[in-house]
């Protein structure tokens, strides 16, 4: 019995010794590799300086003030520099700085895709690529739980930044006006200043930072090189002219008492039509109608396709891939039979809308009096959508700023137009609430389609009077003296500092040849 105690006693021994062992090894052995920073990639980061003119659409006549900010860039073959939209979009001036150089080098946008993100450089002296040479791309999507290096010039420091993280996360999301496109999040410390730095394995781009989560920590994201080459492609004639776009509506078919509805076998896995893009008898697609495969790629019930074993993505991805001759092959079920049917997608740019974003543009405008009228746009929003309690009102009021949000443009109504501005002090509006955010509804009984029509019917208008009605449920009618609105304008504009009446457009047609 004594020597069995022993015997036990000598195996704990042994075994905590093993143990104590273990830990020891443990605590002094190396974490994993990170990878490792390159040189070359180093070389060929670059620090963006923008001076931002941003339009004011409250104010049209006139540019917001300059505002200076920094992003960061990397170079690319054919001489070029890569970085993010939001950093040179609207830019007077931009400026790129390599890590180390003491020279800023002035630069030049030429081609931009606000929707995507993206936009290419070219410098003004073509010498700095002697020295700083194009970052190799990977041509596959990083792997999640891959380890990547991203570099930048975050703000707070002025030299070159590179965080380690590992990808976390591939989707295929909406990014903004209207475009959609994969996204690849990482963990890896991602801060303002970052933007249009490379995310790099090894001494590979996968692609470019552009954003964080907000309300998170270490949840950044990245634009993968696949949409790159899709922008890089689209802008070799000089011009981004968009992505292609499945614009009908989809539901999922998790359901079981919708499939049950639709008469649908159990076999049967894809996504249902809510809503057609078109309703004409012509276009392939209705409602409930069930789509199971994109070109040769299989749907499943949340509209999701495969891309590897441990990878899906919302099935809109492929679009990009099997679109051929602005068409997508689709297969659809409908009332229990297997078809097939090509859709027709639009590659110019995002769903038309009443109320478009600026993309890049200024905002029209056009001043009659002390009243000043522009188009109703995605910026000039801004000052409802930040005010719970202003859009609430503008709702019960009936304001097409709010019902028509999402609504398209057709004959009778290709815009909205706006009063952009409160009304300028003048004894012409006495006794009329100001009217700033109103939508312009008819002139003299005429509805007003556009603002190029609204000038125009101001430019022939014969009456005395000018009867101004705008388009909500409360609210009042103007009644204006013609002549004295005419008489009253160049006051108005040398008193407040304006140069000109309208924007360029809108004076050619207001000194265009009368009906």
């Amino acid at each position: 019995m004594k020597i069995v105690r022993l015997a036990a006693a000598a195996a704990i021994a042994l075994a905590s010794c093993t143990l104590q062992a273990q830990e020891a090894s443990q605590a002094t052995a190396p974490p994993t590799a990170a990878p490792a920073v390159s040189p070359a990639v180093e070389n060929s980061v670059v620090k963006i300086f923008s001076t931002l003119r941003r339009p004011d659409p409250f104010k049209p006549w006139t540019k917001a003030t300059p505002q200076d900010i920094t992003g960061s860039g990397v170079v690319i073959e054919g001489k070029r520099i890569l970085t993010n939209a939001h950093v040179v979009g609207y830019a007077s001036q931009v400026q790129v700085q390599a890590s180390q150089d003491g020279d800023k080098v002035g630069a030049t946008v030429v081609a931009i895709a606000r929707g995507m993100d993206l936009a290419l450089l070219k410098l003004d002296d073509e010498s700095f690529f002697d020295k700083h040479h194009p970052v190799k791309r990977t041509s596959v999507l990083p792997d999640v739980r891959e380890a990547v290096m991203a570099y930048g010039y975050p703000m707070g420091g002025t030299s070159l930044s590179v965080t380690k993280g590992i990808v976390s996360r591939v989707e295929f999301v909406p990014y903004g006006y209207g475009s959609a496109g994969l996204r690849v999040q990482i963990d890896a410390p991602i801060n303002p200043g970052n933007s249009g730095g490379p995310v790099i394995d090894g001494d590979k781009m996968v692609g470019l930072a552009f954003s964080v989560a907000a309300n998170a920590q270490n949840i950044g994201y990245v634009i993968p090189n696949e949409e790159v080459e899709l922008f890089l492609r689209d802008v070799a004639d000089g011009r981004y002219d968009g992505k292609p776009l499945l614009l009908d509506d989809i539901q999922t078919l998790e359901n079981p008492v919708l499939r049950q509805y639709l008469k649908l076998d159990k076999s049967v896995d894809g996504v249902v039509v809510h809503r057609p893009y078109r309703s004409d008898a012509a276009y392939p697609l209705k409602e409930w109608d069930v789509i199971t495969h994109i070109g040769e790629y299989p749907i499943d019930d949340q509209g999701m396709v495969r891309l590897g074993p441990n990878l899906r993505v919302r099935f809109q991805y492929r679009v990009q891939q099997v679109a051929k001759n602005g068409k997508v092959p689709l297969t659809i079920v409908r009332g229990g039979k297997t078809m097939q049917v090509q859709v027709q997608v639009p590659v110019n740019g995002p769903r038309p809308l009443l109320i478009p974003a600026l993309d890049g543009d200024y905002p029209s405008y056009f001043v009659y009096g002390p009243i000043v009228f522009s188009r109703a746009t995605a910026e000039y929003l801004s000052f409802i959508s930040n005010n719970a309690q202003l859009l609430n009102a503008y709702s019960f009021n009936a304001s097409p700023l709010v019902t028509r949000r999402g609504d398209e443009p057709d004959a009778q109504r290709e815009e909205l137009v706006v009063i952009s501005s409160p009304f300028f002090p003048h004894k012409l509006v006495t006794g009329y609430s100001n009217r700033f955010g109103s939508v312009v509804e008819s002139i003299n009984g005429v509805p007003v389609r556009s603002l190029r029509h609204l000038v125009a019917l101001l430019r022939d208008l014969k009456d005395d009077l000018v009867v101004l009605r705008f388009d909500q449920r409360l609210g009042e009618t103007m009644v204006l003296p013609r002549q004295a609105m005419v008489d009253a304008t160049e006051g108005v504009l040398q008193d407040n500092g304006i140069r000109s009446q309208g924007s360029q457009d809108m004076l050619d047609v207001w000194n265009g040849k009368k009906n």
